[in-house]
């Protein structure tokens, strides 16, 4: 029974000796494990309360555009239309949308030139529209610049091939409106289009079992 006490005893001191070195860093490593999860959920509450307000953000500018007020939705655009969001991307695209359809096409281009997103196939879209507005202010070599030797996505290389004809290079015209068609589905309505631009520039659309 003594035995048995000292071994206790021995052991209660081995735990404090223990504590007594090792104590201010297993507090110093508590203390950090629970600003990690603090610092976690107000991260996680932060991201939440930023989207909630790019949402909200988002809904004005639909709004004002809903109600035919282009330029209160520039307005309520220019407060957010810097952050790197899919929400400001969106309300980019609808707002210069809305300022062709009021005849301000240069509005509508800076608009688009301002968008931003780390969604490839929605930075795909902007620079094909983009493309598409220089092409209609008489820039080919301007849309041809911004669309790139590589674009991505049908609407994007038809874009490219706009562009190419309207300089006059015929045979790369050819080679990208032939290219745009590989990626369009048999029934899109735009493949249509994509064909017949293709025949124009001396090409023959290929059928539907030549698509990979």
């Amino acid at each position: 029974m003594v035995d048995h006490l000292l071994d206790e005893h021995e052991q209660s001191e081995r735990v404090r000796g223990w504590l007594r070195q090792n104590g201010a860093g297993l507090i110093a490593g508590i203390a950090l494990g629970l600003a990690v999860i603090g610092g976690w959920n107000w991260w996680q509450q932060h991201q939440a309360g930023q989207r909630a307000q790019m949402g909200q953000q988002y809904a004005s500018v639909v709004a004002a555009l809903g109600a035919n007020d282009v330029k209160k939705a520039s307005a309520e655009y220019a407060k957010f239309a810097k952050q790197d969001s899919d929400y400001a991307a969106l309300a980019g695209m609808q707002l210069a949308r809305a300022q062709v359809d009021a005849g301000d096409r240069d509005a509508a281009i800076a608009t688009l030139r301002g968008v931003q997103s780390k969604d490839a196939a929605i930075m795909s879209v902007v620079r094909s529209r983009t493309a598409r507005l220089l092409l209609d202010a008489g820039k080919a070599q301007e849309a041809l610049a911004l669309l790139g030797d590589k674009p991505e996505g049908a609407a994007a290389i038809e874009a490219r091939g706009d562009a190419l004809y309207a300089l006059g290079k015929i045979e790369e015209a050819r080679a990208a409106y032939a290219q745009a068609l590989v990626k369009l589905d048999v029934a899109t309505p735009a493949r249509r289009l994509v064909e017949l631009k293709l025949i124009q520039v001396g090409g023959t659309p290929a059928g539907p079992e030549a698509r990979s």
